[in-house]
């Protein structure tokens, strides 16, 4: 079983997207957690966050973290949204450059960003869980 963090800014809206999907599509072969790296402790998701994952009848329970030394320590893998994520870790803690990617680049090493939906409107979210839930299929897809 392989421990997958997924890391953006504030852990609100796309990490959280990204941990759920991961979690209904892959349950059987995957842990996974999100944090971010400007986190606030004990936010919840944002609405539309949790209101696209509902349309697609996924629950998220879920409450901010930030990033830290035992959530790194436990990934098998941490995988950022945007390459500033990326680098912003790497600096911070450069012992686990070797298990840190982009989402894209560890799919494809193709070098995309996935767009920040924060404040947007629902369709903007769901447009970006479109693009996770995409991703994370190739993950499970991957794993089998």
């Amino acid at each position: 079983m392989k421990n997958i963090l997924f890391v953006c800014t504030g852990n609100t809206c796309r990490s959280p997207m990204a941990e759920a999907l991961l979690r209904h599509h892959g349950n059987e072969f995957f842990q996974v957690k999100s944090a971010g790296v400007y986190a606030m402790p004990g936010i919840p998701a944002s609405q539309n966050a949790i209101l696209a994952l509902k349309n697609k009848g996924i629950d998220a329970n879920h409450s901010s973290q930030q990033v830290n030394d035992e959530l790194l320590e436990w990934s098998s893998n941490v995988l950022s949204m945007t390459s500033s994520h990326k680098q912003m870790l790497i600096t911070n803690f450069p012992q686990y450059k070797d298990k840190i990617f982009t989402f894209y680049e560890f799919i494809n090493g193709q070098s995309i960003d996935i767009s920040d939906p924060y404040g947007g409107s629902l369709p903007i979210y769901e447009h970006t869980l479109n693009e996770l839930e995409e991703l994370v299929k190739q993950i499970v897809q991957n794993a089998n």
